[in-house]
């Protein structure tokens, strides 16, 4: 019987996310495949969840809704920021990662959505929040 993968497997494999409107996020079917250790967040957790069970040689394909991917889009996620408490080197150019680190020592990114002469408009969301995704995965080899 072919080896399954399980919560701490390592795993080799191809993968293809897919947004629903056509956008690849990751292809590695045209290149060389991923080689990761499960649970240690090389792979979306939801992402790693479709794995479990899956064995060598298996291909499936796994439509998820937003809410099984990367959540719901929510606005009480993006904030105007007063220019005053970006961090140094910020760019403001629509489009741009921000990182901020927290009073606590953790890090968040957001994408910049627009700026004006005062603040800044930064959306905290998952890229890929509010999106349905396909997860095509070719198993290659579990240890």
């Amino acid at each position: 019987m072919a080896a399954q993968i399980k919560a701490d497997s390592f795993v080799t494999l191809h993968y293809r996310l897919t947004a629903s409107d056509g956008q690849q996020i990751v292809n590695t079917f045209d290149d060389s495949p991923a080689t990761l250790q499960m649970g240690s967040g090389q792979l979306a957790p939801t992402l790693e969840e479709c794995l479990i069970g899956m064995a060598d040689g298996e291909r499936r394909t796994i439509e998820l809704g937003p809410e099984q991917a990367f959540g719901q889009r929510n606005n009480d996620l993006i904030h105007r920021v007063p220019r005053g408490e970006l961090p140094p080197n910020a760019s403001d150019a629509p489009g741009s990662q921000i990182d901020f680190t927290a009073p606590t020592g953790e890090c968040f990114s957001g994408l910049v959505r627009d700026a004006d002469e005062t603040t800044v408009t930064v959306d905290f969301n998952h890229p890929l929040a509010g999106k349905q995704l396909s997860f095509e995965v070719q198993v290659i080899g579990v240890l």
